[in-house]
C-alpha cells in the first residue's frame, strides 16, 4: 500500500532519497539548498518505507509553483511512483489555487514527464554538468 506525507520542512526521509539519487547515483555535489526550507516536500511511503520523493514551492516571478528534486529510489523504479508523486503535487497545488507547475527536468527524463503532461519551454542548459530543460504543465 502506497500513501503520501507532506512536510513543511525538509525530513529525514526526504534527504535520504535525494542522498541516495541524485548525490551517490548521479554524482551531483549541490543537492540541497536554501528552498528546501521555504518547500513543502512530499514523500510517497510503499509499505511504510520512503520510496520517492519531491518538493515544491510558489515561484512568484513565474507566477507558478515550482516542482523538484523528484527522485524515486531504484529499487522502487517502474511502479508508477514518480507519476503518483506528480499526481499529488498536482492535487496539492491545486488546493492552494495553483494554475501552473513547472521544472526544470534533465533531458534524459523529458519523455517521462511529456507523458504527465508537460511541454518542454526553452533551451536546454547545464545544471552541475548535466543536460536540463524547463518544463510547464497548466493546471486548468
Amino acid at each position: 500500500m502506497i500513501y503520501f506525507k507532506i512536510y513543511g520542512s525538509l525530513p529525514d526521509d526526504a534527504a535520504f532519497i535525494r542522498t541516495k539519487v541524485f548525490t551517490e547515483e548521479q554524482g551531483f555535489t549541490e543537492e540541497f539548498d536554501e528552498k528546501d526550507g521555504f518547500s513543502k516536500h512530499i514523500v510517497l511511503y510503499d509499505e511504510g518505507k520512503p520510496a520517492a520523493v519531491c518538493r515544491f514551492y510558489y515561484n512568484k516571478a513565474e507566477e507558478a509553483y515550482t516542482v523538484g528534486r523528484i527522485a524515486v529510489l531504484k529499487e522502487y523504479r517502474g511502479r508508477g511512483f514518480g507519476a503518483a508523486l506528480l499526481a499529488e503535487t498536482e492535487k496539492k497545488v491545486k488546493g492552494l489555487g495553483g494554475k501552473k507547475l513547472i521544472l526544470a527536468a534533465q533531458v534524459r527524463a523529458k519523455s517521462f514527464y511529456e507523458k504527465q503532461g508537460f511541454k518542454a519551454e526553452g533551451e536546454e542548459f547545464p545544471d552541475e554538468g548535466c543536460p536540463h530543460i524547463m518544463m510547464a504543465r497548466d493546471l486548468q
